[in-house]
């Protein structure tokens, strides 16, 4: 089977929230030696991202969009494990603490997000969703991260993130970390409006934007 098969049947299994069919197309492709991140890349996240395309447009809901991220979290499982086997997991790159903002209390994508850091070599803390600024300061202090990484999934929350930038400054250690945001909502223009260091717009360009910012 042509590797532009595989990423059609990943990208399928996806979108027709097939788990089972997800789980098959991950184990054949690892077992048959494909690289992890390239069927992440190109078969399964452009799958999740036509269901994210499709709830913004009103065609799907969230229970499908939920849905599709546990899916996608069990094959980055897959993956994970596929990486850890192959010994391609190295020193870290860099340490990324990652947080759903005060007020929003959706947890989709971001599970992914970190796994999909994982599994580019990053170490990755998760503190969850609905979290106080002053509780994500105080977390990336002792984690010792590098980027703290925040998530917006609805647009009367993405002030928020505005506010972690203040709060940041008002504590006198903005300069300690680099910040990336991200959600369905958010917007490069926004990162800008903010003084955010990056916008990412999904996990694979968060990985690169991180590699960039830690340079």
């Amino acid at each position: 089977m042509s590797n532009e098969q595989i990423f059609a049947d990943a990208k399928k299994s996806i979108v027709e929230l097939n788990q089972s069919l997800a789980q098959e197309v991950a184990k054949n492709a690892l077992d048959s030696g494909m690289n992890g991140m390239d069927l992440l890349e190109n078969g399964y996240l452009p799958g999740l991202d036509e269901i994210g395309e499709r709830f913004n447009d009103g065609s799907c809901f969230l229970p499908e969009l939920i849905k599709s991220g546990k899916i996608m979290e069990q094959v980055v499982e897959l993956v994970n494990a596929s990486l850890q086997e192959g010994g391609q997991s190295s020193s870290s790159k860099g340490k990324v603490l990652l947080a759903t903002v005060e007020g929003d209390v959706h947890d989709i994508g971001k599970t992914i997000v970190a796994s999909i850091f994982r599994a580019n070599g990053f170490t990755v803390m998760d503190i969850g969703n609905d979290i106080t600024n002053d509780k994500i300061i105080d977390e990336a202090e002792k984690f010792e991260a590098d980027i703290i990484g925040t998530s917006a999934l609805l647009t009367t929350t993405m002030p928020q993130q505005k506010k972690l930038e203040e709060k940041l400054k008002e504590r006198g250690v903005r300069e300690k970390f680099k910040t990336m945001i991200g959600g369905a909502p958010v917007t490069k223009k926004w990162a800008e409006t903010i003084g955010a260091n990056a916008y990412a717009e999904d996990a694979s360009d968060g990985v690169k934007k991180a590699l960039a910012l830690l340079k």
